[in-house]
């Protein structure tokens, strides 16, 4: 049997064999295009070309209308009839005024904590008092809340809530860090106005209010709230029930008749709020 010669070793290659060509060879070329950098990076970008043609997805995510809309439509079947109050929990994105670890939690109808030992309350519950203030002989006149005082700014959802039905709000906060709080969440709505004070004392120098709203119970009304309530004007703020046990949404309503100025007082449905306090911090 006739042996084959031995074949050239390919790989791998000897040292002489890895000389670089000299210029002007015909294997000069061809070594410069082998050291021609490899670009991996080439296929995440072709992706990343692609990507921004398309058209971006909407409906995903908790910044998506479908999912404040589902929310609505749950309220809705629960009772909440108001359309304007529910076109307003349909705009306002509640994921961005609580911590993020809370935010998967935003659209179902339960309070949050804020921090500071406060709540952000349950869309049905701002919802119902929202609507309540909506039914008084003013607010159907006007068609939307007036000049609005809010009692307890928190992390200032409700005050953007109440920006949609109203003409101009002004929200007072006793706790500094929550006061700061909102001012940072609503940056940029020049129909709010926040300050920092003391609820108990409402806010004289906006006064009277059209409308006023409170996020927060003591045993009664203050004072100070009805002397700053418009005539023909709604109040609407948890109470202690005259049990003593529980609260109640209590609605109050600045009457103006031949018989003279008075406040006409009822009371509607139970209630859970952080208690009203004085004094700032």
């Amino acid at each position: 049997m006739t042996s084959l010669p031995p074949r050239p070793k390919r790989f791998p290659l000897s040292l002489d064999k890895l000389a670089p060509a000299r210029p002007g060879t015909p294997s000069a070329a061809a070594a410069a295009e082998a050291r021609e950098p490899l670009k991996p990076q080439g296929h995440w970008q072709q992706a990343a070309a692609i990507k921004a043609r398309q058209t971006t997805p909407i409906g995903l995510g908790l910044d998506s209308a479908g999912v404040r809309q589902r929310m609505v439509d749950r309220l809705r079947r629960e009772g909440l009839t108001d359309e304007r109050v529910l076109q307003a929990l349909a705009t306002v994105h509640r994921h961005a005024f609580v911590d993020s670890a809370l935010a998967t939690q935003a659209y179902e109808d339960t309070s949050l904590p804020i921090g500071h030992g406060q709540t952000i309350s349950k869309p049905s519950v701002v919802g119902r008092m929202m609507a309540l203030m909506l039914d008084a002989p003013g607010a159907r006149q006007r068609g939307h809340l007036g000049k609005v005082l809010e009692i307890g700014t928190g992390c200032g959802y409700q005050a953007a809530l109440l920006m949609q039905v109203s003409k101009q709000v002004v929200s007072v906060e006793r706790l500094r860090p929550l006061h700061d709080k909102a001012r940072a969440n609503l940056v940029g709505h020049h129909q709010v106005r926040l300050v920092y004070g003391d609820g108990m004392l409402g806010h004289p120098p906006s006064a009277p209010y059209d409308s006023i709203i409170s996020a927060a119970g003591g045993d009664d009304i203050p004072k100070a709230w009805l002397d700053q309530l418009a005539p023909g004007g709604r109040l609407v703020a948890p109470m202690t029930a005259p049990s003593g046990r529980g609260q109640v949404l209590v609605l109050i309503d600045h009457v103006r008749d031949t018989a003279g100025s008075r406040f006409v007082r009822s009371l509607h449905e139970a209630v859970l709020f952080v208690p009203l306090k004085s004094g700032v911090l």
